[in-house]
């Protein structure tokens, strides 16, 4: 056995370009799939079957949660498997983001892929997590034309726990989810033309996508400036007034090239202008430490999602102070631990974000 060849098998696609160039005319993916053979033979691993639809009762459950930041996410890795670098990327997103307590929500190739990996004791993640829509949850939700069960879920949270209207009513609906449902889609190894009309129906319901290098070749990337103040207005419903806010989110479409840069890139993502500071917390301890993790650094703009000293992870509370003070030029109260200048805005728990003039509330 050549085992450089059968290490190929993982990465490879079987597209045969390799084929089309070769000058001896080599069978190479015949070649490749040859020498996996045994290894073929042994890929096994258990996964959950396809549930469908996220139920009504489940939304009921984790509705505030979500919107409020305690659950920092719905993670939705979804789509082909063109992974730069095998399947384990797959493996690798789902375990990271599921012992995190976000729901992550799984659908087609992304699915098996997850599957394919096992812990030292031969679990695989299905096996380790529950399959509710709940914090800490794994779910398959079916083949990859059921991503629609998971708009649906955002959908349905706009609807079940917001109770707003759905009849010819997208426009709010999209308007609420971008402003208050913190998730993201992953598309990690999107290469057909339905990964791709995936990824924009996201995008439309106002849900960011990330998806993996090969994603540049759609040649469309919806990247935010937040450089541009004038970019970041929002409308606060409750007196109409127009306030300047962080980046949250800051990108719609958006390539990375490695999955040590996704990761965080994912968790970033997940910022809504309606979190809570407790909800803000969480999502900035978990953005921080994978950055940490992965890219051994700090995030570049993690001082812009702080509004409040309450925003700022409890564990390393005072470090990241001294961080503002010196490295941002923060005005900070050592006294009571406040932060006295510096945040874009202050952080207040009755904002009522929005993009619509008509959802702004007349004063009786």
């Amino acid at each position: 056995r050549i085992e450089p060849l059968a290490d190929l098998f993982d990465k490879c696609v079987g597209c045969g370009r390799c084929e089309q160039v070769c000058k001896k005319h080599i069978p190479i993916v015949d070649v490749i799939t040859k020498e996996a053979y045994n290894k073929l033979r042994e890929e096994k691993g258990r996964m959950r079957i396809g549930r469908g639809p996220v139920w009504d009762s489940e939304i009921r459950e984790v509705g505030a949660p979500i919107v409020l930041g305690t659950i920092p996410g719905v993670i939705a890795p979804i789509g082909c498997g063109n992974y730069p670098n095998g399947t384990k990327d797959a493996w690798l997103i789902v375990k990271e983001f599921a012992e995190r307590n976000y729901i992550v929500t799984l659908t087609g190739c992304m699915a098996i892929d997850a599957a394919l990996w096992k812990d030292e004791e031969g679990k695989t993640l299905y096996e380790l997590h529950h399959g509710r829509f709940d914090a800490g949850g794994v779910l398959n939700i079916g083949s990859c034309v059921s991503n629609a069960h998971i708009h649906d879920a955002a959908i349905k949270i706009a609807s079940i726990f917001a109770r707003r209207t759905l009849r010819g009513n997208y426009e709010e609906i999209a308007d609420y989810i971008l402003s208050r449902v913190g998730a993201c889609g992953v598309a990690w190894g999107a290469m057909s033309q339905k990964a791709a009309s995936i990824a924009t129906g996201f995008n439309r319901l106002g849900i960011p996508a990330v998806v993996g290098p090969h994603g540049t070749k759609y040649r469309r990337a919806f990247l935010g400036r937040p450089d541009i103040k004038e970019d970041w207005q929002i409308i606060d419903a409750s007196n109409g007034s127009m306030l300047y806010f962080e980046p949250a989110p800051q990108d719609l479409l958006v390539a990375c090239e490695t999955v040590e840069e996704a990761l965080p890139m994912i968790a970033k993502l997940c910022f809504r202008p309606s979190d809570t500071d407790r909800g803000r917390s969480i999502k900035l301890t978990h953005y921080i430490d994978l950055s940490l993790k992965y890219l051994k650094t700090y995030p570049p703009d993690w001082h812009l999602f702080v509004r409040t000293a309450t925003d700022l992870p409890v564990a390393t509370k005072n470090e990241l102070l001294k961080k503002l003070e010196d490295e941002h030029g923060w005005e900070i109260d050592w006294k009571r631990k406040r932060i006295v200048e510096g945040p874009i805005r202050e952080y207040d728990p009755s904002f009522n974000p929005t993009n619509l003039k008509r959802l702004i509330r007349e004063k009786k």
